[in-house]
């Protein structure tokens, strides 16, 4: 049975910024296949929170959202499925009949996701370029009032009782700035953890925002030296984690602040190499 969440929504003012957070209820089943077609995936997480959201507006239209959806649309269909004992049994859960098992279309059933965010806007948008800037983290460390924190889970999935995978993201507000962490976390048991961060860091005196998306990987084999305990604590396993991915950008503000216009999407993920 799935844990039931209290369906909310909290905004906060942060300068010309609009800070909003939802969180409701799980996708009901029809609304579920109806995205899977559209995405041409067999079948969506178990826990898929369509509607949660998580959005960083300007009041000139301009910002950047964090959505289920959109992170979806980055999982590659394409690429080889990471081959485990249980991927037939889980397959074979998925699937109505045999025939359907036969036909069903090979894909990442892990939702590996390199999303890092829908930018939002129409006449003004961010503009992103690469960046050798780094966020300050002992800037965060520093003691400071946390006037807004919200946390929103995307989509989680236990593969079948052989893991986790999901997706969460939580922001903190402080006087002088607010931090958006974005977390794919992986887990297949007994094989492989995996975790794709994206970090996003505006201070209030300057006109852009820092991005930096981090892929860390290892197979569980690797990770002998570590208590399993750790495995289930992405806080705590990261740092046993090798960097497979560095991505730093920075998001600038457009030069010229037309009138507020609706927002258009546009979907960023990391582009393959």
């Amino acid at each position: 049975m799935h844990p039931v969440f209290q369906s909310s929504r909290r905004d906060f003012t942060f300068g010309p910024w609009k800070l909003s957070a939802a969180r409701t209820h799980i996708m009901k089943s029809a609304q579920a296949e109806r995205l899977a077609d559209e995405l041409h995936m067999p079948s969506l997480p178990e826990m898929m929170f369509g509607d949660n959201i998580l959005r960083i507006q300007h009041d000139h239209g301009f910002g950047i959202e964090f959505n289920a959806t959109d992170a979806l649309k980055c999982v590659n269909n394409c690429q080889g499925m990471i081959k485990v004992a249980c991927a037939e049994e889980w397959q074979e859960s998925r699937s109505e009949t045999e025939h359907t098992k036969e036909v069903v279309k090979p894909y990442d059933w892990t939702y590996t996701t390199d999303y890092k965010g829908t930018l939002l806007g129409d006449t003004a948008t961010l503009k992103v370029v690469p960046t050798t800037e780094h966020i300050n983290t002992e800037k965060l460390k520093a003691r400071e009032q946390i006037m807004f924190f919200e946390e929103v889970l995307l989509f989680e999935d236990e593969l079948h009782d052989h893991g986790v995978s999901s997706l969460s993201v939580k922001i903190r507000v402080m006087p002088s700035s607010f931090f958006v962490l974005l977390r794919f976390f992986l887990r297949v048991d007994g094989v492989l953890i995996r975790m794709n961060d994206t970090r996003l860091h505006h201070e209030a005196d300057k006109a852009y925002m820092l991005r930096e998306y981090t892929s860390r990987e290892s197979k569980i084999s690797s990770l002998k030296h570590v208590p399993p305990s750790l495995f289930t604590e992405p806080n705590e396993i990261s740092q046993y984690l090798p960097i497979k991915e560095t991505i730093c950008e920075k998001l600038e503000f457009p030069e010229k602040l037309e009138p507020k216009s609706e927002a258009s999407l546009e979907t960023v993920c990391v582009k393959s190499k």
